[in-house]
This record gives structure tokens, C-alpha cells and sequence, in this order.
């Protein structure tokens, strides 16, 4: 037994003497590694998960479920200032069904589940109907809760009394909400309005009007402010892209039969008006235009005669100290005291014109167009870099698209607005290499710059230092069979002696001797390593 184990020892010493440095190192960090795979592994698995049970609960819900949880000896934790409890996934489902049942968490408030648990017959009209608001209130506000952003909600109906006597005219009712919502969150227009639906169709006869909701913050949410808001928005946005995308794309076209559709890109930005202007204008014009005179639709004449002895001279004309000053007539007179007064009065009609203009709400009141030119050529230098526009292509691309974009600038602006723009200031063209080119022509320049023996070389050479390597390998493992071989051979040739069979006592040599014999005769390979090790150790 001693010699067995001893042998193998033997045999295991030489095989790691006999190994390279490499795999020593693999053979002992094999181990280690799925040893750590596996301790990591069952760390992970083994860990418990932990899961919300609750959240937003008020402290003193917490206390209670808390109280509850450690009579039950179950592992928990708490977040976000005791308002949130976690609890291992595998019991949480079990938790909730069960804390349910002990009334846990006690929220304090009412729903319908209230009359199929505390039907009374001696429950009165007044506080049937207390209840039943309540019940009313509470499952609205757990309505509100559904929607996305919301927390809580508070909610308070006012429903009108019914009247005594029957009439056509209903009361209406009213409700006002506080939401709870999260910080930072807005309300898009549709859910605005989904929530002044909700409501209105909850309660009965509850007009959208009557309802007032508002935030933690008293911030009103109004469903009319806030859906046109969204939709003015939504819609000036709208027009202001197509705009800019139409301009855009009538000089992206223009410009890429002019230079290359890769060789330019182009951006517009815009500044819309969208104030709707509405006014009335009351013209008066002349029937006759050339000599500006309407159209006579009356006419007066007044023709006064008087014939008379003339008057005494009343001397000059002229103011004394209590004397009225005497004005001479501007009429026509004779010497023997008589005038002919004539005056003519004719009434002439004008065209009226009223005029009620609504002016367009989406003029452009000013435009940009900034164009970006590739200044490589599509053609590469012999010395296989990219060749750059001169400067005075450059500068005849220019003119060319500035004179283009200012004509555009100039028939695409509001025409009260076009007089005080300089199309110069609108446009704006640049010279830059474009990425796409750079990369193309690099491409080209390292295809062209290796050539093809290179390649071939570096074919050849990798085979041959494969070819070498497999040699290198078989020409080992050859070497390892010739051994193997000499050694069987060796062990072939030893002539086994049988000894006739005497009654002497056997010692310790004869019994190795008639094991390496039997070992020789059952397993030669076995015999041959063990002699190898004893060459190696002599």
C-alpha cells in the first residue's frame, strides 16, 4: 500500500515537474476562480429580494404596520422618512392579504363597502346620505389617484338639497379638488380634460364649469387655459416647422443642382408672427377722380334783388367815443341805392367705403438661411490628399447662392417688414470641410497607399509561421511515442525468470521482485513510466 501511494506521488511529482509555467499557473487558478463563480453565485441567489409593501404612508400608519410586522418576526425596511415599507417578494403577497384583515392601513375614510358592512334598518335619511357623500368622495379621489403624476387627492362635493316641491329647474352642484401631484410634473391638455370629465360624470348634475381643481401649490389647472395653450402651441410650432422645412427644401434643391446634393447642407430658422390683427377702415372717395368732385345730388340758388333811393352818407367809416362802427356792404350796389345778392348751395354725394380687414395671424417677420459648402473636391491630389477650393472659387460660390438666398429672403418676408431687413443679414454661407469627404478620401488614400504584395507577403508569412508551429508540436509528440516505445521494447527484451517453486521463506525482495514481474507482465505501460522515473531521479 505504502509503495502504491509512494508511486503515485512519484507520478504526480513528475507530471508537475514536467509541466510549463503557464499551466501551473492555470491549474492553480482554475480551482479558485469556480470557487469564487460558485461562492458569488450562491451570495446572489441566496440573497432576499426586497419589494415595496406599501408606500406614502402617513407615521402614523407606519407605526402600526410596523407593530404588526415585528409581532409577526418578518425582515423588513424602511425608506424615504418611514413613508415607504419593504418587505422579501416571497412574503409580500401574503402580507398584503393578511394586513388587510387586521385593517391594515386604517386610512380613516369611507367607500362603498361601508353599506354592505353596516346596514342598519335604524339608519336615518340624513345620515345615509353624509355616508354616502363621503363614500362619494373617497372613490373619487382613488379615481384620481390612477392617473399618471398624481399622489393623492382631496375631493369635496357639494350637492344641492332636494326640493320639497317638484320643479323643471335643478340645482346644480359643485366640487373643488386638491391634488397632491409630484414635483415637477405637468399635466399635458388631454389629461387636464380627462380629469374635468371624470368628475362632471361622477357626480350627477355636475356641469364642467362648476369644478375647480388645483395643485398642492394652489396653482389653478384650468381644462380651457390649459387646452388652448396646447393647442395654440401645438399649432404654431407645427406651421413654424413646415415653413422652415419648405424653404428648406426649395434650397436644398436649388443649391445641389448648382454645387452637389453631398456638397451642401442648408438650415432655415424663422420668426413667425402669429398676432391676428382685425380693423375697420370708412373710406370717402370722389365720384369724379380726375377733378375730385362727387356726384351733386341737390342744388339751392338764393337770389335777392333791391332797388331804392340812395342813402346819405353816414361819413367815414370809423369808431367815436359811443358810436357802433359803420362796415361797408360787400354787396353789389348802384349810386341810386340798389344790389343783387346771389347765393347758390349744392350738396354732392361721395362713395363710402367701409372696409372690415382681418389681416393674416402667420406672416414672416424675419428669415435666416446659413448654407454650409464642402470646400474639399470631389478629386484627390497625386499625392493622394484632399485638394481644397481655391479662394476664388470660394468666393464666385458665394456671390452665386448669396444673390439666390437674398432674393428668397427678400419675396418670403411679411412686405411692411421686407423694408427694413437687409437680405445681407439673413444670409449667412461658410466653407468646411464636410466629415463624410474626409473619411472617403482617407479611405482612398490608405487603399491606395498599401499595395497588394503587402498583403500577400503578409499572407505567406502567417502560414509559415503556422506550418512551423504544427511541426513543432508533431515533431514533440513524436518524440514523446520513440520513448514510449523504447521503453515497452526495454521492457519486452527483460527475460522472466521462473523460479521453481521451493518452500523458502519469501522476503521483502522477492516480493518487489514478483510485483514489478506481475506488474511488468499486466500493465508495460505503467511499468515503463515507472522506470522512466527512476531514470530521471538516478
Amino acid at each position: 500500500m505504502n509503495q502504491r501511494i509512494a508511486s503515485y506521488k512519484e507520478k504526480i511529482t513528475s507530471f508537475w515537474q514536467t509541466r510549463p509555467g503557464w499551466q501551473k499557473a492555470l491549474i492553480i487558478c482554475t480551482p479558485i476562480v469556480l470557487i469564487l463563480i460558485i461562492g458569488i453565485t450562491s451570495f446572489f441567489a441566496t440573497k432576499e429580494t426586497m419589494v415595496p409593501l406599501y408606500k406614502d404612508l402617513s407615521a402614523q400608519e407606519t407605526g402600526k404596520i410596523k407593530e404588526e410586522l415585528d409581532a409577526q418576526g418578518v425582515k423588513y425596511e424602511l425608506q424615504g422618512n418611514g413613508s415607504t415599507i419593504l418587505v422579501p417578494d416571497t412574503q409580500a403577497e401574503g402580507l398584503l392579504v393578511d394586513l388587510a384583515a387586521e385593517g391594515l392601513p386604517e386610512t380613516g375614510s369611507i367607500d362603498y363597502s361601508f353599506f354592505s358592512n353596516n346596514a342598519s334598518w335604524g339608519m336615518t335619511d340624513n345620515e345615509f346620505d353624509v355616508i354616502k357623500l363621503d363614500a362619494l368622495q373617497t372613490e373619487l379621489s382613488t379615481l384620481l389617484t390612477n392617473i399618471d403624476g398624481i399622489k393623492s387627492a382631496n375631493v369635496l362635493i357639494n350637492k344641492p338639497t332636494d326640493p320639497v316641491f317638484v320643479t323643471d329647474e335643478q340645482e346644480e352642484a359643485s366640487a373643488s379638488i386638491v391634488l397632491n401631484t409630484e414635483t415637477g410634473y405637468d399635466f399635458q391638455p388631454d389629461q387636464v380634460e380627462a380629469m374635468y370629465r371624470l368628475v362632471s360624470k361622477t357626480v350627477p348634475n355636475l356641469p364642467e364649469e362648476n369644478i375647480v381643481i388645483t395643485n398642492q401649490d394652489f396653482e389653478y389647472i384650468n381644462m380651457d387655459t390649459a387646452k388652448a395653450g396646447g393647442d395654440a402651441y401645438t399649432n404654431q410650432m407645427g406651421i413654424k416647422q413646415e415653413v422652415e422645412q419648405g424653404i428648406q427644401q426649395r434650397v436644398q434643391q436649388m443649391l445641389a443642382a448648382m454645387v452637389g446634393a453631398e456638397n451642401v447642407r442648408v438650415s432655415v430658422t424663422t420668426d413667425i408672427d402669429f398676432d391676428q390683427e382685425t380693423r375697420t377702415e370708412e373710406l370717402v372717395e370722389p365720384v369724379d377722380e380726375e377733378n375730385n368732385e362727387g356726384l351733386p345730388v341737390s342744388v339751392e340758388t338764393i337770389t335777392e334783388t333791391y332797388e331804392g333811393e340812395p342813402t346819405a352818407e353816414g361819413g367815414v367809416a370809423g369808431t367815436g367815443e359811443e358810436e357802433v362802427p359803420n362796415i361797408a356792404a360787400e354787396d353789389e350796389t348802384t349810386g341810386d341805392g340798389a344790389y343783387n345778392n346771389v347765393k347758390e348751395s349744392v350738396n354732392y354725394e361721395f362713395n363710402k367705403i367701409k372696409k372690415e380687414i382681418t389681416e393674416s395671424p402667420y406672416s414672416i417677420r424675419d428669415i435666416g438661411i446659413q448654407v454650409a459648402v464642402d470646400s474639399n473636391k470631389n478629386t484627390a491630389a497625386q499625392n493622394g490628399e484632399a485638394q481644397q477650393l481655391t479662394q476664388q472659387e470660394q468666393t464666385q460660390v458665394e456671390e452665386s447662392i448669396t444673390s439666390i438666398l437674398n432674393s428668397i429672403v427678400s419675396t418670403s418676408v411679411d412686405a411692411e417688414v421686407a423694408q427694413t431687413i437687409n437680405p445681407e443679414n439673413s444670409v449667412s454661407v461658410v466653407f468646411q470641410p464636410f466629415a463624410a469627404s474626409q473619411a472617403a478620401q482617407s479611405d482612398d488614400t490608405a487603399g491606395s497607399g498599401i499595395p497588394v504584395w503587402a498583403y500577400i507577403a503578409g499572407g505567406v508569412l502567417l502560414a509559415a509561421v503556422a506550418v512551423l508551429i504544427f511541426m513543432l508540436i508533431r515533431s514533440r509528440r513524436n518524440q514523446e511515442e520513440e520513448e514510449d516505445d523504447l521503453l515497452e521494447k526495454e521492457v519486452t527484451a527483460v527475460p522472466v525468470v521462473v523460479e521453481e517453486i521451493d518452500d523458502t521463506p519469501e522476503t521483502e525482495s522477492t516480493l518487489k521482485q514478483k510485483q514489478l514481474e506481475k506488474l511488468a507482465q499486466e500493465s508495460p505501460e505503467d511499468f515503463a513510466k515507472l522506470l522512466r522515473s527512476w531514470m530521471a531521479e538516478d
